[in-house]
């Protein structure tokens, strides 16, 4: 849960010095406040962490996307946000190198995940059906309904076209966000997913790091 904070704290120091503080000027800000909400931030965390982003003293933080491969050639994508790159790269880069990986290049590794959006809505009074073929024309790939409500997936591109539809009409979005899907995924035995996860779970403790990615078989 403090991972989560940590990383929604991130997300809105970075949408407010986009776009500024207040969330109906500011749709990424809005998103990031529905995503506090979805993992229950209280409200007073999510109106100091706006405070904070607004003041001029507060860093800059950058997003920045690291690409390598694991033990047993398990490609490996790791979005960060950070306010010192030089120590970011530096700890990510002994990661890899202390659990028999290695850090790659820019591009080396990204084009083997599909980047895409995803949102979840409130299904009260929705046809899924109907909601899919109108979205269609927004970009959207797929619409399903779980128990938590309407699931929507679309590309990455396609974000701020669903979102802006989707308010427009009224929509109650419960969250939204981004994924990095791999196109084909690799089985290992026992030992060797324990060896991945090891680095994995190394490269997650970084307070850095917002989402790790991989392609290794679930």
């Amino acid at each position: 849960m403090s991972k989560a904070f940590t990383r929604i704290g991130k997300d809105i120091v970075m949408a407010v010095k986009e776009g500024g503080p207040d969330p109906d000027t500011n749709a990424r800000l809005r998103a990031v406040i529905q995503n506090a909400k979805a993992v229950n931030m209280p409200k007073d965390n999510i109106e100091r962490a706006i405070k904070r982003a607004s003041d001029k003293t507060q860093g800059d933080y950058k997003e920045v996307l690291f690409e390598g491969y694991g033990p047993h050639g398990i490609a490996i994508l790791i979005e960060t946000a950070t306010d010192n790159n030089t120590r970011t790269v530096a700890n990510i880069r002994s990661y890899f190198n202390k659990y028999g990986g290695h850090l790659g290049t820019s591009g080396s590794v990204e084009f083997m995940f599909d980047h895409t959006c995803n949102f979840r809505i409130n299904a009260e009074g929705i046809d899924p059906e109907e909601l899919e073929l109108d979205m269609i024309d927004f970009g959207a790939e797929e619409v399903f309904i779980d128990d938590d409500g309407i699931l929507i997936y679309a590309p990455f591109e396609c974000f701020g076209a669903i979102q802006k539809e989707l308010e427009s009409r009224g929509i109650e979005i419960l969250s939204s966000g981004f994924e990095r899907i791999p196109q084909v995924t690799k089985e290992l035995t026992p030992e060797q997913v324990e060896d991945v996860e090891k680095l994995l779970e190394k490269i997650e403790e970084d307070d850095d790091v917002q989402n790790v990615y991989h392609m290794m078989k679930e």
